[in-house]
């Protein structure tokens, strides 16, 4: 995965909340644990949001936060990631900086035209341990996610230590794909399918897990198209190579719901999934890479 190795990295939408001090939110969040490692939040699996609200409300306490549309101090992110840095792109952060960078700036130019919804950029923030949100708290246990209530997306780098050396699925663009897939948790809020899922899950709570799933995989379709526009030259992120898609490709693989329930509990029990089989993850998300285009990821149609 190469980098435009002059660009600047904006941090200005970056929020670094790693060794925070104390503070209090709350509200109730749903979020996704590392399989095995934690607590349960929305039954879902490692790293991939379901945008259920759940029952963690009123919660409060010393973890770091943001309260309501605040930022935090990036100003030690903004130096290390800067052009001045060479090795910056041998760091994690500065890497998923880059990238959100990028996908915000493909977003930014496609999504009216594609799917005539008005664009508002997210927010990013990075934390470890625990983090309070407009969703409520959160740990690490949790994984990656995306917060509907303050359009940022959470993560707390040691999940990607975790995504290869447990479930196999090592490399830097396997680490894009995760946050292209939130960036497309945010799309679909700002488009209102968010809201439209959520709508028909009250309405028919016996295919609630139905929709989940195809949220999910929407999300990973449009992880894939953004995966086209980067594998052409011309963006932050220069270049994506046919190894690097298949790194993201095992990624997708690596958090189906057969292959997590397989690794912790021995059994596929399809009646529980919310996110999806490997086998469909990479079909969707290689159906936008093929595509380039958001409109092919119409995952609710066999509804």
């Amino acid at each position: 995965m190469d980098f435009d190795k002059d660009a600047e990295i904006d941090t200005s939408q970056i929020d670094d909340l790693r060794g925070s001090g104390p503070s209090s939110g709350g509200g109730g969040m749903g979020g996704l644990p590392i399989p095995g490692g934690g607590k349960t939040v929305g039954g879902g699996i490692v790293g991939l949001i379901l945008f259920v609200i759940l029952g963690l409300l009123g919660g409060t306490g010393n973890l770091p936060g943001l309260g309501s549309g605040g930022t935090a101090d990036n100003e030690q992110l903004r130096q290390k990631c800067s052009a001045a840095n060479v090795d910056r792109f041998r760091e994690a952060d500065c890497r998923q900086a880059a990238t959100f960078n990028d996908l915000d700036s493909y977003w930014k130019t496609n999504l009216f035209p594609t799917l005539s919804a008005q664009y508002k950029a997210p927010r990013f923030a990075i934390f470890d341990g625990a983090v309070n949100t407009a969703c409520g708290q959160a740990t690490s246990a949790v994984g990656p996610f995306y917060c509907p209530g303050d359009h940022r997306i959470y993560i707390d780098l040691s999940f990607y230590d975790e995504l290869a050396s447990r479930f196999g699925a090592p490399g830097e663009f396997a680490q894009a794909y995760v946050i292209a897939h939130e960036f497309g948790h945010h799309i679909q809020t700002i488009s209102g399918t968010e809201q439209q899922v959520r709508r028909a899950q009250q309405r028919d709570p016996g295919r609630a897990n139905q929709y989940s799933i195809a949220m999910e995989l929407q999300a990973d379709c449009y992880a894939g198209v953004w995966a086209k526009a980067a594998s052409s030259p011309g963006g932050l992120v220069d270049t994506v190579s046919e190894q690097e898609i298949q790194e993201a490709l095992r990624a997708a693989a690596a958090v189906g719901d057969d292959k997590i329930q397989e690794k912790t509990s021995g059994q596929v029990n399809p009646e529980t999934w919310t996110h999806g089989s490997a086998e469909q993850r990479q079909q969707w998300f290689f159906r936008g890479f093929e595509t380039g285009n958001p409109k092919s990821c119409n995952t609710f149609s066999a509804l």
